[in-house]
């Protein structure tokens, strides 16, 4: 059976900051759930069922959260599943949303995620010691450095390209009212002077550790004709798709991961994309460290192997480049884990539905929201656009 049109009728995001110490975990998500139905224009009533996503329970060590949050989240006499596709789980949480809605299963969906580090350790998360699996012991950046190394060995790509990224997506956070790093005074030569962390990561290169929650409102084809119809703009729902991969086995490529491949192949067939370069209008790409940007635009096929880079040194990338990318500021700016990768597919949403504000990307009518995982072996992903989709 085909699939059944859905779209996204609202969105919602909290501030991200370090630490939210005003709220509880229930109260932090209320808010953003909160803004994604009043953009939305919807009442408890007119939402069928609930999906939420977090990254590991270890990031703030409460387990199982969802069983006391059920009031919080409007999931009371309501179906209620819960995703965890590690940093993923974001964009895989607002997947599996829209799959409810395009099987027919539901009419309207609500779609939450978040983080709340600051009441955990996430490098002590990470670290603990899993049967039948290895620990990481150096935390996420010094898990993804090598990778980093090899893609530089690999593409020869110029080492300023890491900072050029930094910059660009600081800068972009700067017009995001919701960010949580602000730096509009930040240059190349800043980014090139911070401490180096993990070689080549340096400090400015690399993410925050941030507190936030990011809600999605979607609906069926009748539901989002009424909103048009209301002059209300919707992002339509053009492909999804999701793929997963062992973190170790041999021959496995973390510069360049099977699963990230095979997910953007079947999208832009699914989306009827042929030249994701020429055809996208802009990215919400999942960028923790800067050096995953020249990575992930050839893992997507924006770019061939190892030509990445230089999308990014021509300035492609920036808002008015041929494919603007992370123009909310990214992960760089801000990373509730959870939450980061609902936070790309929703800033997707907003571009076409031309309410972004002051990172707005003019004429915006199709944009990817992209998000990653685990040791680069989760993959999610969506294309929305201006226009219902026509495949």
């Amino acid at each position: 059976m085909a699939k059944q049109p859905a779209a996204v009728l609202g969105t919602g995001q909290t501030h991200y900051v370090a630490k939210r110490h005003d709220v509880s975990m229930s109260g932090l998500v209320r808010e953003a759930i909160d803004r994604a139905m009043t953009d939305a224009q919807m009442g408890w009533d007119d939402i069928d069922a609930v999906v939420i996503g977090k990254a590991p329970d270890l990031f703030e060590g409460v387990m199982m959260p969802e069983l006391s949050m059920v009031d919080a989240i409007g999931a009371t006499g309501k179906p209620m599943l819960r995703v965890h596709t590690a940093g993923s789980v974001g964009g895989s949480t607002a997947n599996v949303a829209a799959s409810l809605v395009q099987a027919g299963v539901h009419r309207r969906v609500l779609a939450v995620a978040w983080e709340k580090q600051s009441e955990s350790n996430a490098m002590w998360a990470l670290s603990t010691p899993v049967p039948f699996t290895m620990p990481v012991g150096a935390g996420a950046g010094g898990y993804f450095a090598p990778h980093v190394r090899s893609y530089i060995r690999r593409s020869g790509a110029p080492e300023h390209i890491g900072a050029m990224v930094a910059v660009k997506d600081r800068l972009n956070g700067a017009k995001n009212p919701y960010a949580h790093l602000k730096q509009p005074e930040i240059t190349l030569e800043k980014v090139q002077a911070s401490q180096m962390l993990w070689d080549p990561i340096r400090y400015d290169e690399t993410c925050p550790s941030s507190d936030g929650a990011c809600a999605v409102v979607l609906g069926d084809e009748d539901t989002a004709k009424a909103a048009e119809q209301a002059g209300r703009r919707v992002a339509w729902i053009h492909a999804t798709a999701m793929r997963t991969e062992p973190t170790t086995y041999a021959g496995r490529d973390q510069v360049n991961p099977e699963a990230g491949r095979v997910a953007a192949a079947a999208l832009w067939k699914q989306a009827g994309i042929t030249d994701p370069l020429g055809e996208i209008d802009c990215a919400e790409i999942y960028v923790p460290f800067s050096w995953f940007e020249p990575m992930w635009l050839e893992n997507l096929g924006f770019a061939s192997e190892g030509s990445g880079w230089k999308l990014t040194e021509a300035g492609e990338t920036a808002i008015g480049g041929r494919l603007p990318v992370n123009m909310s500021g990214g992960v760089l700016c801000s990373n509730p884990i959870g939450a980061s990768g609902m936070i790309r597919f929703a800033e997707a949403a907003i571009q076409v539905m031309g309410t972004a504000g002051d990172h707005q990307v003019d004429g915006a009518r199709k944009a990817l929201g992209h998000a990653y995982g685990g040791g680069s072996q989760y993959f999610s992903m969506w294309v929305v656009g201006s226009d219902r989709p026509t495949n």
